[in-house]
């Protein structure tokens, strides 16, 4: 499958006209809890020609790809991407922290993750991993029996939020890594593992009885973030670094001054 994706990248490149400088799975494969058949979700940020920038109206900043119905590649323009650091988009944040890496080029990737402290903003953040467990708690609450990456889809968001109020900065990629941190009781946190190592060889639709004890500390964490929001105040950044990021990374792929 990385030699499918890394042609299709390659693809994309010649018939887009753009340049890909980083690309890499999103997703629960990047999450660490796939199913068997768990779709390839691969995100990429790209920069066009630097005349394509000179233009009174703006073009099209966002290339889609369904290669097949376990593929989908979609990629973000830099000056979009860049706009969205700004504001400290979650999913671009993980993006950058992803443990799957298909294609890296130019030090645009590394510029950002030294950056992502100092842009990181909790509110955007808490506001993105709370919306994300929301819909698919009333899948769960009162369920006989409940899909597996349910579970995992209001999990993750969750101890993300939790990993946010320790103040331990931007919550990882790696769902093991929010486990290990942040679950003392070893009773739920076996629970949780053992869920990983099943879902493993399940496929996105098996469902299972529901998991009482997983499900009690869903309902407490909820409970307890439902006014969480109002504690956190919205932050501006400036853009000048991300223009020189802009600026550079233009310079490096297309050459000029």
């Amino acid at each position: 499958m990385r030699e499918t994706i890394l042609s299709r990248l390659d693809e994309i490149e010649a018939t887009q006209q753009v340049k890909i400088l980083y690309a890499c799975e999103s997703g629960s494969r990047a999450w660490g809890f796939p199913s068997a058949d768990s779709d390839y979700d691969v995100r990429f940020l790209y920069v066009h020609p630097t005349d394509w920038y000179l233009s009174v109206e703006p073009g099209r900043d966002v290339i889609e790809v369904e290669v097949n119905p376990v593929l989908d590649i979609t990629g973000w323009d830099l000056r979009k991407a860049l706009g969205l650091f700004r504001k400290s988009n979650p999913p671009l944040m993980e993006w950058l922290a992803s443990p799957v890496v298909y294609r890296e080029f130019t030090p645009l990737a590394s510029k950002l993750r030294a950056l992502r402290p100092a842009y990181y903003q909790h509110f955007s953040c808490l506001h993105h991993y709370l919306s994300m467990a929301g819909p698919y708690l009333n899948k769960v609450a009162g369920a006989e029996r409940v899909k597996t990456k349910q579970y995992f889809y209001i999990l993750r968001p969750l101890l993300a939020v939790e990993w946010i109020e320790r103040g331990y900065g931007v919550a990882p990629t790696a769902f093991n890594e929010l486990l290990e941190r942040l679950v003392d009781e070893p009773v739920l946190k076996a629970a949780i593992q053992r869920m990983i190592d099943e879902k493993s060889r399940e496929t996105e639709k098996d469902a299972r009885p529901a998991e009482p004890l997983i499900n009690a500390f869903i309902e407490r964490e909820m409970a307890r973030l439902q006014d969480r929001l109002n504690h956190y105040e919205p932050r501006s950044f400036p853009r000048e670094e991300l223009d020189g990021i802009f600026r550079d990374t233009l310079r490096e792929v297309w050459g000029g001054c």
